[in-house]
């Protein structure tokens, strides 16, 4: 690894203004399970690390009427073990359970899981279904990004220069709405989802009034099932339309092909994944 200058910055306004300072050439450290591998690997050579364990409150978490906030530097650890989200969002609890391994999970954060913008990972697809946004600040100002146009390329996001993620919101469900995460992975000692998929459906009776599907690990960012989530809307949920809607939902991917899995494996997976995980949402509902 080489040297670099470690700063700690006590508010979030100088934070911003360190990463304004030295720019390309600093970066945000968090809980670090990723940034010290790229860097042990010079991946990333950053000449100043700026460290967010300094600011206080980055870590809390709050539940109100609406919604969840979760603090940028609170752990997957703490998010599945809070009482409050094991109560009313517990696919949240759940898919922070099965991040990575416990000492990663002790220590990773759910702001630096984001910003980093593995494909591979569990949280994006989750929280894309639950209409989650983050909200990126820099100095005085800040703005709401939603997870469906913070994802940008691999490992890219839409944060501007200077700016950092104070928190991840997450709205209030609504009546009737029911949620799964479902991840598939190729051993039992795999750690990365081949293939991962968040379901939020909002049923009136017996039939879906809305739908969110997202997928994530099988292309460069998370994807929104578009065509899917609309044949979904009004129908009566029967196993023939959710096998319709699970082929819908990898119709139009532009899937990835790597040593994991080729192209055609991932579009197997996801279809049946997709299926499994409405399967799971509706019986949730059950």
């Amino acid at each position: 690894m080489r040297d670099f200058v470690f700063l700690e910055p006590r508010t979030m306004a100088e934070a911003s203004g360190m990463l304004a300072d030295h720019g390309d050439a600093a970066r945000l450290l968090a809980g670090g399970t990723a940034l010290v591998l790229l860097m042990r690997n010079r991946l990333a050579s950053p000449s100043h690390v700026v460290y967010l364990g300094g600011v206080p409150d980055l870590d809390r978490i709050v539940i109100d009427d609406d919604g969840l906030r979760m603090g940028a530097l609170a752990t997957h650890a703490a998010i599945a073990a809070h009482p409050g989200i094991r109560a009313r969002y517990p696919v949240i609890a759940d898919t922070a359970g099965v991040v990575a391994n416990p000492q990663i999970r002790n220590v990773a954060t759910i702001g630096g899981n984001l910003c980093h913008g593995d494909p591979a990972s569990d949280p994006p697809a989750c929280l894309l279904a639950l209409g989650a946004r983050v909200r990126a600040v820099r100095g005085a100002a800040a703005r709401d990004i939603a997870l469906d146009d913070f994802f940008t390329d691999y490992y890219e996001n839409a944060l501007a220069p200077g700016e950092i993620v104070a928190e991840v919101f997450v709205p209030a469900p609504p009546p009737g709405a029911r949620a799964a995460y479902t991840r598939f992975v190729t051993s039992a000692a795999e750690s990365r989802p081949l293939v991962a998929v968040g379901v939020r459906l909002t049923l009136a009776g017996a039939a879906c009034t809305e739908a969110r599907i997202a997928l994530g690990a099988v292309a460069p960012v998370p994807r929104r099932a578009t065509r899917a989530e609309t044949f979904l809307r009004g129908r009566t949920l029967t196993p023939d339309v959710v096998a319709e809607a699970a082929s819908l939902a990898v119709a139009d991917l532009d899937l990835v092909s790597d040593f994991r899995g080729s192209a055609d494996y991932r579009r197997d997976v996801a279809r049946v994944t997709v299926r499994r995980t409405l399967g799971r949402a509706l019986g949730g509902a059950a």
